[in-house]
């Protein structure tokens, strides 16, 4: 393939092709303190922030929380309490709550992992009523009440208390199998209720699940706010305790937190990778010197452009692209002289260049368009006939200009 570099050297045009570029300025010692400076403050801003949200305070989050505003809060049925005249005292502290309880008042609670089961008997027994909003196998046990039924669905009031008489339906997130003197209500078919209420050592407790019920996000549905009012306006004074671990009188090998629950090697590997973290920032960070700036060419002559194309034409064997090229530089040359648009087509080009030869047009647009060569023996054929052709019309365009 060593005849396509001669055949499209001379198609390739004489101008320049400039290139310029610029290496980047270097960035000084200052600029790299500046950074590490950054760096650090960040990384003291963001532990400084960690720690507020840490130890802000009160903490409103958590399911049934009464001052919390969120879809699993219960804000909304602690405001209905209070418009209906129910005073109502949030805690954290199981002494603050037992404190706090009077003759007249209601306890209100969830689950408290947090506790043992001596400290929630204690809650529990030193208030004349108590409500548990959320059901657990261990609360259930402890207290006695009953047992897990089947799965829930939506079911009536329909027991003895009058103050559950005008809730109407609800959706229940869970049955249960009523115990030994335990009433029961908004039952099944089968007898499984929603609520369950009983005496635990002259305390009154009754007992759902109310996730779902009495948060913000659901208690507008069906009967949940007036379920919410019949257990929560019970007297004039309520007090709610929210659980918290750091209220547990958990000790010896019962866990408290989250530190705690943990194996002792969790510590030691976030502060290993904490470690390893820094060393590769620093490492990856830092900068042997400044940047080394590359003189580069800026102008590369047309002719190596073209020597270059021309070589890797070659060495791909590539003549139906060489031919291409040749073609469209002819075509080029030819509209010029025939004073032509640059954009004219190998069939207007034909037509001009057969007015001025006197040749028929077909076999002029065969040679300017036609198929492809296979071989270099044909694409040498074709670059010899494109230039008889180029010679021919310019032969014709002399004389035209030489005649009066």
């Amino acid at each position: 393939m060593s005849a396509i570099a001669p055949v499209i050297g001379p198609m390739a045009s004489d101008e320049a092709v400039a290139a310029s570029t610029a290496a980047a300025p270097p960035r000084g010692r200052i600029g790299r303190v500046l950074g590490w400076v950054f760096v650090i403050v960040l990384l003291i801003g963001i532990a400084l922030l960690s720690l507020a949200l840490a130890t802000a305070s009160p903490n409103l989050g958590g399911t049934l929380h009464p001052d919390n505003p969120g879809p699993n809060g219960a804000k909304a049925i602690a405001e209905l309490a209070r418009e209906q005249g129910v005073q109502i005292e949030a805690t954290r502290s199981r002494a603050t709550a037992a404190a706090a309880l009077t003759s007249d008042a209601t306890l209100v609670l969830t689950d408290p992992p947090a506790l043992s089961d001596d400290a929630v008997l204690e809650l529990i027994t030193s208030a004349d009523r108590a409500v548990i909003l959320t059901s657990s196998t261990r609360m259930l046990r402890l207290l006695e009440l009953g047992e897990a039924g089947p799965a829930a669905g939506r079911v009536q009031a329909e027991c003895g208390l009058r103050e559950f008489s005008r809730v109407g339906s609800i959706d229940a997130e869970r049955l249960f199998t009523p115990g030994p003197d335990v009433s029961g209500c908004f039952r099944d078919d089968i007898g499984d209720s929603a609520v369950l209420r009983g005496d635990v050592d002259g305390t009154t407790v009754t007992l759902l699940e109310g996730g779902a019920l009495l948060s913000n996000q659901h208690l507008a549905e069906d009967g949940n706010a007036a379920l919410g009012l019949a257990l929560l306006a019970q007297g004039e004074d309520l007090v709610w305790y929210v659980p918290s671990f750091e209220d547990s009188d958990r000790t010896g090998d019962q866990p408290v937190g989250l530190g705690e629950m943990t194996p002792d090697w969790v510590t030691p590997g976030i502060v290993l990778l904490l470690l390893a973290g820094i060393a590769a920032i620093w490492w990856r960070g830092r900068k042997f010197g400044p940047l080394v700036a590359e003189s580069l060419p800026v102008t590369v002559r047309a002719s190596e452009t073209m020597h270059g194309r021309a070589r890797l034409t070659a060495k791909a064997a590539d003549a139906p692209h060489a031919a291409a090229a040749i073609r469209a530089g002819t075509r080029g040359r030819l509209a010029a002289r025939l004073a032509l648009s640059p954009r004219a087509t190998a069939k207007e080009v034909a037509d001009a260049a057969s007015d001025r030869l006197r040749v028929p047009r077909g076999s002029l647009l065969e040679l300017l368009d036609g198929a492809p060569p296979h071989d270099d023996r044909d694409l040498i054929d074709l670059a010899r006939r494109l230039a008889e052709l180029e010679t021919a019309v310019d032969a014709a365009v002399h004389t035209e200009r030489k005649l009066p």
